[in-house]
């Protein structure tokens, strides 16, 4: 018997795909739900750009910030995974900015200093300048809630109040990049991410990387092109 053709394969395997949509479309109301995988463009063109620097994040505090965060340096462990993630994600060599003193702490303002972005740029010999503002916020969630019960007496279901001890995780990101050439901004977003924990599992460290994580994707579509899922409704009729 004579092998089949590749297309002759590929053509049964789409009319078999064809009969099975067609027999389930009744099932499904006329319409099929497919996930689909979508490129999403980087927001910035690294394509003529080789390094980037990394300047001094400003760290915002809140009136009345608990004690725990100063357990973490909110600078430095952002640096870090900031470094780590540009080596991952892309082809940059990251270079150091040495001592910087900022003509304003006000980040409103100093995104739209271009001459020192500019001078910043030519002291680093970098292509591009990253910076932005870190507010890690710890909050006390606590508070009561309403549970049933099952009362061992009479079998009957009361409500009660009962405390629920939480302790919240916030981080707020402003990250904004620059072109070293001319100082230019090229690119600013807020970033935020909001995370509960049992208050006896509430380490400062802990909601700190559960937040990065969940905004990871999203930082790193800054640089480089992401594939994000998605859910489509096909109409079968």
């Amino acid at each position: 018997m004579p092998e089949r053709s590749t297309g002759g394969l590929a053509r049964d395997a789409l009319l078999a795909l064809l009969i099975f949509v067609a027999a389930a479309a009744p099932l499904l109301a006329g319409q099929v739900k497919v996930q689909l995988s979508l490129p999403l463009k980087a927001k910035l063109d690294l394509s003529n750009r080789k390094s980037i620097a990394i300047a001094p994040f400003l760290v915002v505090h809140k009136e009345g910030e608990e004690t725990a965060n100063r357990k973490v340096d909110v600078q430095a462990e952002f640096e870090r995974y900031i470094r780590r993630l540009l080596t991952r994600e892309t082809h940059l060599k990251i270079l150091d900015t040495g001592p910087v003193t900022y003509p304003t702490y006000d980040l409103q303002v100093l995104i739209h200093k271009q001459d020192f972005w500019q001078a910043l740029g030519t002291k680093t010999g970098a292509d591009l300048l990253l910076t932005g503002s870190l507010d890690f916020d710890i909050q006390d969630r606590s508070g009561y809630r309403t549970e049933q019960y099952v009362s061992p007496l009479d079998g009957r279901t009361y409500y009660r109040q009962v405390l629920v001890e939480n302790t919240g995780f916030e981080y707020d990101i402003v990250l904004a990049v620059f072109d070293g050439h001319t100082g230019k901004l090229l690119y600013s977003d807020n970033f935020k991410d909001f995370k509960n924990f049992p208050k006896e599992n509430a380490s400062p460290l802990v909601g700190m990387f559960e937040n990065l994580s969940a905004l990871q994707d999203r930082i790193a579509g800054i640089f480089t092109e992401k594939r994000v899922k998605t859910i489509r409704t096909l109409f079968t009729e």
